[in-house]
């Protein structure tokens, strides 16, 4: 079962990279996403919607019901009962399948899809689900001169996307919540992986990898089997979220929260909440600066945080008054820096933390050693007991940077004044041109994070009065020792060596001094 999933997956896999290839054309690869997530995310909530009200009217004895072929006055009754369900309403002849079927004869299929995008965001509006809904197609410019220079052309580009996501082999059963959401949300998840790995530098600003973000979930959750509310501050698309359902299961998370500043990424982040049926009242997913304008001050604190914030990046820091006094902030006594805000990033976090949480940043290594502000907030944060474990992670792990990336593990309630140090610098394989973590190299990482053990060359717990007298260097390579890959020397051995080379090269002088001394005599007409 498990090798014809993955052969599955595989075949998806290639048939997507395929489709999107061919669909591309000359618009850049990073500025079509939005088309071909935007138009699977329309064939997604199609089918959810029309899938769910088919199994209610089913299961109420109404065996033949066909949602999709329903007339829009018709469908209007269920209306105001599907939208308290799943938070939106698309009308029969307006679902992806339909809308596809006639395509091909629509002249005016642009407008048509701007009126239906339009329509859809606006059956949500009212209810709950309104700010989840709000401009999730605003990247998904059907009138664009991307897509062609005349109307013609863009109508065919509209018509080849249409049926190239229609026929992604997406749905293979009758029964929608059985069979197609995991093929949903795998495929949008290879498509922004697609998208990261050929973007160059701006790919990792909105996708982490699943291995690391499924590595900081299961940090996260170690001895719990469900977390009420789990939260990341730079969401982006929502990846590191999402690995808390494959980590912990599906109904063991009651709420998902993040908020991203990126509009584009805030949108990728929403819509990949839905493509993995998370339900509308399940998550609040915001836009906005966390840093100085965060969202969720009515819901914290978080059990479980997991975060990729972006790297050094500038902020307010002391030019904004506010700030110091930020009760986020104000404990360490001094800000981040106003060109590198990542420990802003940590102080937000550990402020925003349950007091049985547990916290999961990817960072920067420059974190760990650098000077000033920083050397005073890494003092504030071990002299308070707030870290539990820093982990050195493989080099070249992340689109847009070949770095080798931290972990930081905060908590509020530690045993021990202790922090582990783990080296995970050699936990990868090659694939393809980036570095992967497998299952196993993870395994390894969480099983020392939990036993909190020293290991020779991987892991040291050290107390943090020595850290202190180190100057608060959190550096990995200052506690654990490299191991030293070079071979062992046999001085016995090496001392035979070199008395033979000195043998020898004795006897080479002997003959040298020989020779010389014929060719002398030859010259001054001595020899015979």
């Amino acid at each position: 079962m498990q090798h014809n999933k993955e052969t599955e997956r595989s075949e998806l896999h290639k048939t997507i990279w395929r489709i999107a290839n061919d669909l591309r054309g000359s618009v850049d690869g990073w500025d079509f996403k939005s088309y071909v997530l935007g138009m699977l995310f329309y064939r997604f909530i199609s089918e959810n919607l029309a899938g769910c009200i088919n199994q209610r009217e089913r299961s109420a004895g109404n065996l033949d019901f066909d949602y999709a072929q329903l007339s829009d006055t018709q469908a209007e009754s269920g209306r105001a009962l599907t939208v308290i369900e799943k938070g939106f309403y698309i009308l029969p002849s307006e679902l992806f399948a339909n809308v596809c079927r006639r395509a091909r004869e629509d002249t005016d299929l642009n407008e048509t899809l701007s009126r239906i995008f339009t329509r859809i965001e606006g059956s949500a509006r009212g209810n709950l689900s309104e700010d989840n809904f709000k401009g999730l197609f605003d990247d998904l410019d059907v009138n664009s001169s991307k897509l062609g220079t005349t109307v013609a052309r863009r109508h065919a580009r509209l018509v080849s996307l249409l049926t190239a996501i229609s026929d992604l082999p997406l749905n293979h059963g009758s029964h929608f919540a059985h069979n197609t959401i995991d093929l949903f949300g795998d495929a949008y998840e290879y498509l922004m992986q697609m998208y990261a790995s050929t973007a160059g530098k701006s790919g990792g600003e909105f996708y982490t990898p699943q291995e690391v973000s499924e590595l900081l979930a299961r940090i996260t959750v170690v001895g719990k089997s469900e977390v009420s509310k789990v939260y990341d501050p730079a969401c982006g698309s929502g990846s590191l979220l999402l690995q808390f359902i494959k980590v912990l299961g599906r109904d063991k998370v009651e709420h998902f929260f993040g908020q991203e500043i990126n509009l584009t990424t805030f949108n990728l982040c929403r819509i990949n909440l839905f493509l993995h049926d998370v339900n509308y009242a399940n998550f609040d997913i915001v836009h906005g600066d966390t840093l100085t304008d965060p969202i969720h001050w009515d819901e914290e604190p978080f059990e479980a945080i997991v975060s990729n914030p972006p790297y050094s990046i500038r902020w307010g820091g002391k030019d904004n008054p506010l700030l110091i006094n930020d009760p986020r902030y104000a404990p360490a006594g001094v800000l981040a820096p106003k060109s590198k805000a990542d420990l802003a990033f940590v102080m937000h976090i550990l402020s925003w933390l349950a007091v049985d949480g547990t916290a999961a940043i990817v960072e920067f290594p420059g974190v760990l050693y650098r000077g000033g502000a920083e050397h005073k907030i890494r003092q504030y944060l071990i002299d308070n007991n707030y870290i539990d474990t820093v982990i050195q992670l493989p080099p070249d792990l992340f689109f847009g940077t070949t770095i080798a990336t931290c972990i930081i593990v905060l908590k509020k309630s530690k045993a021990e004044n202790t922090t582990l140090f783990i080296d995970a610098s050699a936990e990868f394989i090659r694939s393809g041109n980036k570095n992967k973590l497998l299952a196993t190299h993870q395994q390894k990482i969480l099983t020392a994070v939990t036993q909190r053990e020293d290991s020779a060359h991987f892991a040291r717990l050290i107390p943090n009065e020595q850290i202190a007298a180190n100057e608060y260097n959190l550096a990995v390579s200052a506690y654990v020792e490299q191991k030293d890959e070079r071979e062992a020397i046999n001085i016995t051995e090496l001392n035979a060596e070199i008395d033979r080379i000195v043998a020898r090269q004795t006897k080479l002088r002997t003959r040298i001094d020989a020779i010389v001394a014929e060719l002398e005599g030859e010259s001054d007409g001595t020899a015979k």
